[in-house]
């Protein structure tokens, strides 16, 4: 079965800025390229990937762009756009477009002091932009304060197609079942422009090196149901995840888990049919 991973990140410390890395201590530090993984996709069975931005940065775009470029596998980017000024937001647009690899829009809003950062006139304009373009937008949220944010987004833009990141950090380290998460996930839901991406569940988990699928289990399933399996995908969210485990046993623990709640048919939406419509691959 083809599977795509949806959330891949690649940097470059000795000539891009990452700020959010600066002062960071551990393994992620370094400069990651996407050659390191060219063993572990092949033992994971990944056959299909997706560059994910890791900097508000027009560079982080146009590297993850040429990196797509010579990288057979890699079938999309997820890069980013000034969304604070739309017309800016419309130029980079009108450039990236003409891009093949270029599939999405992500701004790194968890870094951002205010949860409700996208629901600024300037940036709901530029958002618009996006929608109009038929660009979707991963939300990077870690707080329901974020979920929050883009149920209103979607109320102000019904046709913009977003993407919970990491399902948006559900309460796997404290095992609540499942709490204002549950409850904003569910509503979220019920938008059809709404799709939930099963990534970076290993680092949530709280166990790190000691998680297990069992652990992520009630709350992939939540998803599924909640979402359905046309509007799920997953991603190894590489190399952040490997704070927790090995990009083998993070892929591992998600095709267990998937192949023990769907059928072949569902498992196929899940790993590679759904990501290459939301991201049109």
């Amino acid at each position: 079965m083809h599977l795509i991973d949806t959330h891949v990140h690649i940097w470059d410390l000795e000539n891009l800025r990452y700020t959010w890395l600066e002062g960071n201590t551990t393994l992620l530090n370094r400069t990651y390229r996407i050659e390191e993984l060219a063993e572990p996709r092949v033992e994971a069975g990944v056959t299909g990937g997706v560059l994910v931005q890791a900097a508000n940065t027009f560079e982080d775009t146009d590297l993850m762009l040429e990196t797509a470029a010579q990288t057979d596998w890699i079938e999309g980017v997820v890069g980013w756009v000034p969304l604070l000024d739309p017309r800016q937001t419309e130029q980079a647009l009108e450039r990236y477009l003409q891009h093949p690899y270029f599939k999405g829009v992500r701004h790194l809003i968890h870094d951002e002091p205010d949860p409700q950062w996208l629901l600024q006139p300037t940036v709901l304009e530029s958002l618009q932009l996006l929608a109009d373009r038929n660009v979707p937008y991963d939300v990077v949220g870690v707080l329901p304060e974020h979920i929050e944010t883009a149920l209103q987004v979607a109320e102000k833009i019904p046709s913009l197609r977003m993407v919970f990141d990491h399902l948006n950090q559900p309460p796997i380290a404290t095992g609540e079942t499942y709490g204002r998460w549950g409850e904003l996930m569910q509503e979220a839901a019920q938008h059809d422009g709404f799709y939930a991406k099963i990534s970076g569940l290993g680092t949530t988990s709280g166990k790190l090196y000691d998680w297990t699928a069992d652990d992520l289990e009630p709350y992939v399933a939540f998803a599924i149901e909640h979402f359905g399996t046309e509007r799920c995908f997953c991603g190894g969210d590489w190399p952040v995840s490997l704070l927790a485990e090995s990009y083998v046993h993070t892929w591992q623990a998600y095709q267990q888990l998937l192949q023990s709640l769907l059928d072949e048919a569902a498992q196929a939406q899940v790993f590679h049919l759904n990501a290459r419509q939301f991201y049109r691959l």
